[in-house]
């Protein structure tokens, strides 16, 4: 399902396309013409960072923390943003309103820029932008409904001192082989452990389970990404006056809980009611789940605070 009215659609499936505005650099320019170097160091190497970003009714949800976050994640890896905040803010919000979009998707990426074949990112001079705006694909709508399955994967998460979790990292390789294995297993999902077997993330979301009315959620320290979602979905539970406690989850903690969801920018909270084959509390997205599901639509939409 996509979401969005916006008037673009993919000539990459087959579809007509009117051609989108993409920012590249330091302007807008027709996306016939946003090209990137083949010698740039994210495409070669995976050296860059990147933020996905929701807009909602037209206004851009939680922008200054997604950007504080791209800036961090670039200080970690010591790539110099090559734009102030404010212009890339700025920047982000031309290019929404260049591409008309209400409802959709905006990926925000800096690259290390051009340079050598090796892997010296010195040789690299300039940095660069580009952002898209966009529709976006999102989970069935039955899976919302119903909620949905996944499996353990056995794709280890990242050594934390190998790369930092809090790095929104262009190297997503670790992520992307824990999604073939849900693929392979025909569900949607894969929940990622560490090295040391503890919960760290699903493929492209944060994990949240609900035990004896109390919620959980791993630290970002077990191999998680601090998710710019989870934090609203956090302070949304704590104004319902929900418990929420980040401790470090085993699977059996998966197993043997009552409620289990996943958050994230395209998955927003979506319940999980099947794990490794074994059902989740009765094999529905649970009282918990759908009341942060819908404090959150709420407070995305801006109908509340």
């Amino acid at each position: 399902m996509c979401v969005g009215q916006n008037k673009h659609t993919r000539h990459s499936r087959g579809y007509e396309t009117m051609g989108l505005k993409i920012w590249l650099d330091d302007k807008l320019v027709d996306e016939a013409d946003a090209k990137i170097s083949v010698f740039d160091h994210g495409l070669l190497y995976g050296d860059g960072v990147f933020e996905g970003i929701r807009v909602y009714n037209g206004k851009i949800f939680e922008l200054e923390a997604h950007i504080d976050r791209l800036y961090r994640s670039a200080k970690a890896i010591r790539l110099a943003v090559p734009m102030s905040k404010d212009k890339l803010i700025s920047s982000v919000k031309e290019t929404v309103r260049a591409n008309d979009v209400i409802g959709g998707y905006v990926r925000l990426v800096v690259t290390r820029g051009v340079g050598t074949l090796g892997l010296n990112p010195f040789a690299c001079e300039n940095g660069a932008v580009f952002i898209i705006a966009d529709n976006i694909q999102l989970y069935p709508e039955e899976f919302y409904e119903n909620g949905m399955k996944a499996i353990s994967a056995t794709t280890v998460r990242n050594h934390p001192l190998a790369l930092p979790p809090q790095v929104k990292s262009l190297n997503y390789l670790n992520n992307i082989l824990a999604k073939i294995e849900a693929l392979d297993s025909n569900v949607a999902e894969a929940i990622m452990y560490n090295h040391e077997g503890y919960v760290a993330e699903a493929t492209g979301d944060n994990v949240f389970i609900v035990t004896d009315g109390v919620i959980y959620t791993p630290p970002v320290e077990t191999g998680a990404l601090d998710g710019i979602t989870r934090a609203v979905v956090i302070r949304l539970a704590s104004q319902e006056k929900l418990q929420v406690m980040e401790r470090n989850l085993t699977r059996f903690d998966l197993y043997v809980c009552d409620e289990f969801f996943l958050t994230g920018t395209a998955a927003e909270v979506i319940g999980v009611v099947e794990i490794d084959g074994r059902v989740v509390g009765d094999g529905k997205p649970g009282p918990i789940t759908r009341l942060l599901r819908k404090k959150f639509y709420s407070y995305a939409h801006g109908k509340e605070k």
